[in-house]
């Protein structure tokens, strides 16, 4: 059972918001911010970090655990895309660039049903990962609304 850590206390069950990703201080919309220069290509994480004075090593981790599960967020967010009835997702040759479109892609999808628009693209990205889009435990528990699973599992690629 997944265990999140609330200051000095032990949480086992809970419902994060939207805003929040889990074992992070930032909310998502900073974490992705960072992540969308640094990953995009637009700048590299310090001036990325100091833009939005967060600290430099906090920023590098964020982008390092994003690389770390680029592939498999770029594939189960080009999944969802297609399982909201948007376009497939052509992967470009970077692996990070990747899940930054899909994400990108499944948000413009998701914004048809009701609700999802006004989230905006990491705060959705937050919500259908279940806070876990760059935590380190890779299992995530899966947002199923009727029979519709929202992030679907990935197998594991080879190492």
């Amino acid at each position: 059972m997944p265990r999140l850590r609330c200051g000095r206390c032990r949480v086992t069950h809970a419902l994060l918001p939207a805003f929040v990703l889990a074992w992070r201080l930032d909310a998502a919309e900073v974490i992705g911010t960072v992540i969308t220069g640094v990953a995009g290509g637009r700048c590299g994480v310090r001036p990325a970090a100091a833009g939005l004075e967060v600290p430099y090593t906090t920023a590098r981790g964020w982008c390092r655990r994003f690389a770390a599960r680029a592939p498999e967020l770029g594939v189960a967010f080009g999944a969802l895309t297609v399982e909201l009835g948007g376009d497939a997702v052509r992967p470009p040759a970077d692996p990070a660039r990747f899940a930054l479109a899909a994400i990108g892609t499944a948000f413009g999808a998701g914004c048809a049903l009701p609700g999802w628009a006004g989230l905006g693209p990491w705060r959705f990205a937050s919500a259908v990962s279940g806070g876990r889009l760059i935590a380190a435990n890779t299992i995530s528990p899966w947002l199923i609304v009727g029979r519709r699973r929202f992030m679907p599992p990935v197998p594991p690629l080879p190492a």
